[in-house]
């Protein structure tokens, strides 16, 4: 595949300005909070949303269009984003970043669509902002890395075009995290019209919890599932990258993660979420494998054993904190 040299590739945005959010989000540690709540945002999110900043901007800072060269950072970043694809409040939902770092499904295949279009006539990378979240993020980078079929044009420009973009994606949400977790650790305070109350703000990270263990069971799982008869491995999440069930182990891991932050004290939840992964790791990582009914089997019960650690985790988690499922932007989706 051609390579563009190192002289034509755009300036690196300044490091300076990159970091000004997370200077922020470390300075809140003074702030005074709930104890749940600032254990989350400062152990749980901003450490999240910092990390898939540095991954994605390693990943747009290679100097090549190789596959072979590319793809373990693209993993790397992706991995980065299982940490904290589940908190959808905030940052994630201006302008829609989050929909632009994972537009997924997409169910009417309009990523690859639009994708086909710009292959022809690649945008500059900061013109990328103003495509469709479908033809952007990670999906986009799986199709031009992984391509299912042959591409119409040397994917080199759009390649870097949407390595830039999310990265500045992920730089916003690292950046204006620093604020929004400012609002989330003075809930109740004085001028914060936000979050009227501290426990308004651990509602909202219980519900973010509730709804990506939902997510976890009804998409990432529940999709592939399909039915006894009628698997669709093909509609499992980064299908054409094999990682479909890293997603997912990655994604129990997150979400124990912001549950046991939220209230360490909760040993039925651990137990359940504890089961899940381990069902989770014994599962062949191969998707296509779930045309084997034994192998369905395996991934039912990792749905089951998903939902009934949702049901854990409200039931217990949710008389500790003294709050109860709130709306989420997601509903109904």
């Amino acid at each position: 595949m051609p390579t563009t040299p190192a002289s034509q590739r755009p300036a690196p945005r300044p490091r300076a300005l990159r970091s000004t959010g997370w200077c922020l989000a470390m300075a809140l540690v003074s702030l005074p909070a709930t104890a749940d709540t600032a254990a989350v945002v400062q152990d749980h999110i901003l450490p999240g949303f910092t990390s898939f900043a540095e991954a994605t901007q390693s990943l747009a800072d290679i100097q090549t269009c190789e596959p072979d060269s590319l793809r373990p950072a693209f993993h790397a970043a992706w991995d980065a984003w299982m940490q904290v694809a589940h908190i959808s409040l905030g940052p994630a939902e201006k302008d829609g970043r989050g929909l632009a770092v994972l537009f997924w499904p997409d169910a009417k295949g309009s990523g690859w669509k639009a994708q086909r279009a710009l292959l022809e006539s690649p945008p500059a990378a900061d013109a990328m902002a103003q495509q469709s979240v479908a033809a952007r993020g990670l999906p986009a980078l799986e199709r031009l890395l992984y391509p299912t079929e042959a591409l119409p044009s040397d994917p080199c420009p759009l390649i870097q075009a949407t390595a830039d973009d999310l990265a500045a994606t992920a730089d916003g949400l690292a950046q204006d995290w620093g604020a929004f977790g400012a609002l989330m650790q003075t809930a109740g305070t004085a001028g914060n019209d936000r979050f009227l109350t501290p426990d308004e703000a651990t509602q909202a990270l219980f519900t973010q919890l509730a709804t990506g263990l939902e997510m976890l069971a009804d998409r990432r799982i529940g999709r592939p599932l399909g039915s006894f008869d009628k698997p669709r491995p093909d509609l499992a999440e980064a299908h054409a990258s094999a990682r479909s069930l890293r997603n997912i182990t990655l994604s129990l891991t997150a979400l124990r993660d912001l549950a046991l932050t939220l209230d360490p004290d909760s040993p039925k939840t651990q137990s359940a979420f504890d089961h899940a992964i381990a069902l989770a790791d014994a599962i062949d990582p191969q998707i296509d494998g779930l045309a084997d009914p034994q192998t369905w089997l395996k991934w039912e019960i990792l749905q089951q054993a998903v939902r009934t650690t949702r049901e854990t985790a409200i039931a217990e988690l949710g008389p500790a904190l003294g709050v109860e499922l709130g709306f989420n932007s997601q509903d109904g989706d």
